[in-house]
């Protein structure tokens, strides 16, 4: 129904006073505003609850704020904030209720503040898990004592083309898997928890999370590989991008009883200690010891014509005899021309050289080995000698 328009009142003329719930001009009853509910006694609600802000961070008693966990906290900065800092912004809820209490906590977690990862794990924030806090995430939820270890320990440590997921962590053997591994949330990676009786502390490396050293990294994610070939392509990785040594290796495998695959990681290990640096350059020379032939020098550098030094795969120095095997990446065309440029250049020399795809060595070996056997005898190389 249309109000109806308030009418002036003449000048001179008196006011009616306005009832409560009468309407003077004749129109609707207004309606009647229920009393808002008293607020429940409690803690008082922070500030970055109510307007704009960092997620659950800024405005919390003792805390300064956290922009993003990217730079360092302030001068002033609480313990909270520094254990966010420090943690990646992954806080048991132990640790959280000990410096805010477990109202505030709740509060932040119903808010959409804070994430609840898991069962005992909280998240400073709302969004997706960046890589360092899923390594966090793992530690954390494994128990007190885990570390990062194997291939995940490895690629922190900067090695290179190692398998991202799952994690690896190790704990002490008198601990037992948590529950909460089962519960993670979809933006985290799967989580491997090995147990170990030796874990001393020359075999960790402090870091955020802690982890194992590289050697020990690379011995476990050696004897946890899926097949052999990732094992030595691993240990091959780890030495010839500089991270550890073959001596280093070796003596954490002394230290490990139960290391598994152990022959093969030792005998991969005297390959890399005898220059080899690749997997397929591993495949060589296990082929050439299973076909009986001479063992080669691996890596021995020469000097190209433009002054460049460069290195060779495999060479037979008494007889003049090269091997260079190919990987896919000396298909590119760019590649492709230098290796025929030196490949003219060794000729021009007058050493031999013989070239072979990486696969063809690990797929049909008798072949590479007939080859190789030729031109070893051609330059010289008699069997029975």
């Amino acid at each position: 129904m249309p109000v109806t328009p308030r009418q002036p009142v003449p000048s001179g003329q008196p006011v009616t006073p306005r009832q409560p719930g009468i309407a003077v001009d004749g129109g609707q009853r207004p309606r009647q505003q229920s009393p808002k509910p008293p607020r429940r006694p409690g803690l008082p609600r922070p500030a970055s609850l109510r307007g704009p802000g960092l997620p659950g961070i800024s405005g919390l008693p003792g805390l300064s704020g956290l922009p993003g966990l990217s730079g360092l906290p302030a001068e002033d900065a609480g313990e909270l904030d520094w254990l966010a800092f420090e943690q990646a912004g992954v806080l048991t809820s132990g640790q959280a209720e000990r410096l805010l209490g477990r109202g505030t906590v709740r509060g932040l977690v119903r808010s959409g503040r804070w994430r609840s990862l898991c069962r005992g794990l909280l998240l400073t924030g709302n969004g997706r898990l960046t890589r360092d806090q899923q390594l966090w995430v793992a530690v954390l939820v494994a128990g007190q004592g885990a570390v990062l270890a194997g291939a995940t320990a490895a690629g922190e440590a900067g090695v290179r083309g190692l398998r991202r997921e799952p994690l690896h962590v190790l704990v002490p053997a008198a601990r037992r898997a948590s529950t909460a591994l089962r519960r993670l949330p979809l933006d985290m990676p799967a989580v491997l928890v090995r147990r170990t009786a030796v874990l001393p502390e020359s075999h960790l490396q402090l870091g955020r999370p802690t982890r194992t050293t590289t050697a020990r990294a690379l011995a476990d994610a050696a004897g946890w590989a899926r097949s052999d070939d990732e094992a030595r392509s691993i240990l091959a990785a780890g030495c010839q991008q500089r991270r550890t040594t073959a001596g280093e290796i070796r003596a954490v495998a002394a230290e490990l009883p139960k290391l598994c695959r152990r022959p093969l990681i030792l005998r991969t290990l005297d390959d890399v200690e005898g220059g080899a640096q690749a997997l397929s350059e591993l495949d060589f020379v296990a082929l050439c010891r299973r076909f009986r032939l001479p063992a080669p020098d691996l890596q021995q550098h020469r000097v190209d014509t433009s002054g460049r030094r460069r290195y060779l795969d495999a060479y037979w120095r008494r007889w003049r005899l090269h091997v260079e095997v190919d990987g896919a990446h000396h298909m590119d065309v760019r590649h492709w021309a230098a290796d025929l440029r030196r490949q003219n250049e060794i000729w021009i020399a007058g050493d031999r050289i013989l070239r072979f795809p990486a696969f063809l060595v690990r797929s049909r070996p008798a072949e590479v080995a007939g080859q190789v056997r030729a031109g070893l005898e051609a330059a010289g190389w008699r069997a029975d000698a």
